[in-house]
């Protein structure tokens, strides 16, 4: 028996890991945010409104839980 050392191809093909991403959440937010920002871009009536819309599309699920428990007295 002998006591060599592995080489380092074998060692990296070991330590591979296989992440897999979330998929089907990211398209939910994704639509979210597009329809967040259409909505409240047809709503604004001046330019800074506007810039305000975008910045509120991209946080409204934040609003949308504080809303809910707000209503939900918690």
């Amino acid at each position: 028996m002998t006591t060599e050392p592995k080489s380092n191809e074998q060692e990296s093909r070991k330590r591979k890991t296989i992440y897999r991403g979330s998929g089907g959440s990211d398209a939910v937010y994704g639509f979210g945010l597009i329809g967040a920002w259409i909505y409240y871009l047809s709503h604004a009536t001046t330019f800074w409104l506007g810039v305000l819309g975008i910045l509120k599309g991209i946080v409204w699920p934040a609003m949308l839980v504080y809303e809910l428990l707000k209503y939900l007295e918690m």
